[in-house]
């Protein structure tokens, strides 16, 4: 009985000791990591879009009850970020519109299907930038043109640049954004259902950009 109750001692001290360990292994500059919205902090260079910290969401009016929320699970991007900050700057963004996800498996099917996005013949939307008007301190009015189904028309998008930082994680140089803005889906040949849907798609973006690691 005694050798019991040694192991168990034994076993609990052992398990204390690895959450102690697993503690600390999260460092002091995680708990207190900040970020810096000096744009001129940042160091020009090519930046490509987190592939585990990012969001695009559409939400769209529904019979006048609210706003039917979609998001994309599949994206790529890419920031040419130049000194001068995001006048000088410029972004391109691929969307897989066949990972649209409106949390209901049969409408699902129809907003890939040929009446919406038809994503068969048209599997990719694309946004590239065109200019920036800046409106104040790290925040301003981002252009583009947005293609979807092989049409293309302008968007602005209201764009806040919330930081730069290494990640206190990953080492890596990593610059974070918000932006929304809204469009019509009718310019894009996307009336059906309208005007049970409502014409106006409200766009919401987070986005984190990473400096990719130098080749070994």
């Amino acid at each position: 009985m005694r050798t019991i109750a040694l192991h168990r001692r034994v076993a609990r001290a052992a398990c204390l000791t690895l959450v102690l360990t697993a503690a600390a292994c999260t460092p002091l500059r995680v708990v207190t990591h900040s970020v810096n919205a000096n744009e001129a902090r940042v160091p020009a260079a090519r930046y490509t879009l987190d592939p585990h910290h990012w969001s695009i969401v559409f939400d769209v009016d529904h019979l006048k009850y609210s706003r039917f929320t979609m998001r994309f699970d599949r994206a790529t991007a890419q920031l040419g970020w130049q000194a001068g900050g995001m006048e000088n700057s410029t972004v391109t963004v691929a969307i897989d519109a066949a990972s649209v996800d409106t949390n209901v498996p049969i409408l699902d099917k129809l907003v890939k299907g040929a009446d919406m996005f038809d994503v068969e013949r048209h599997p990719q939307m694309r946004f590239v930038s065109t200019g920036f008007q800046r409106t104040g301190n790290a925040r301003g009015t981002l252009t583009g043109n947005l293609t979807i189904r092989d049409v293309t028309r302008p968007v602005t998008l209201d764009v806040t640049f919330n930081g730069f930082a290494p990640d206190p994680l990953t080492k890596q140089d990593t610059l974070g954004f918000s932006a929304e803005g809204t469009f019509s889906r009718a310019k894009f040949g996307l009336s059906t259902w309208f005007p049970a849907v409502g014409d106006d798609v409200h766009v919401r973006i987070q986005a984190e950009f990473v400096k990719p690691r130098a080749a070994q």
